[in-house]
């Protein structure tokens, strides 16, 4: 049998079928070689492309948190303005109103007859004027007496 072997491995270097069969499978490997190559080659430039978007995610993600961080703070500071500007036609409403009966108190003593508009709530619809087409018109010698 070792003989047989023997003659058999001896033998695939003069057959030139089993040359044929060596030829193609060294072909093969080089191939599968070439091919797993290009296979890392291709895995390592999706890796690169893969860094490079979190790179860029993150920048992005950054310049959002920064104008989340601005708009927040500017929203801060809009919110006190207005509350401060509620604050000051509260005060103004209320000066109004004193004015309001004084003016009232004034058309009772003196016998004139004073239209005295009626007063909405200011913080109800702010955007809204009480009486948006008539000036306010006041003249030196309404207040003598």
């Amino acid at each position: 049998m070792g003989s047989v072997q023997r003659q058999t491995s001896s033998g695939s270097d003069s057959d030139p079928r089993y040359a044929q069969i060596d030829e193609r499978k060294r072909k093969r490997m080089i191939s599968n070689r070439e091919s797993a190559r290009r296979s890392r080659m291709r895995k390592q430039k999706q890796m690169e492309d893969l860094v490079n978007e979190i790179s860029q995610l993150e920048n992005a993600n950054a310049t959002i948190r920064q104008n989340i961080a601005a708009s927040t703070q500017r929203y801060v500071e809009l919110e006190s303005a207005n509350n401060v500007v509620r604050a000051q036609t509260m005060e103004l409403t209320d000066h109004l109103r004193s004015l309001n009966s004084v003016l009232q108190i004034w058309g009772e003593i003196s016998g004139l007859n004073v239209e005295i508009p009626e007063m909405p709530d200011p913080l109800m619809k702010p955007w809204q004027l009480p009486c948006p087409g008539q000036p306010i018109t006041a003249s030196a010698d309404m207040f003598e007496m």
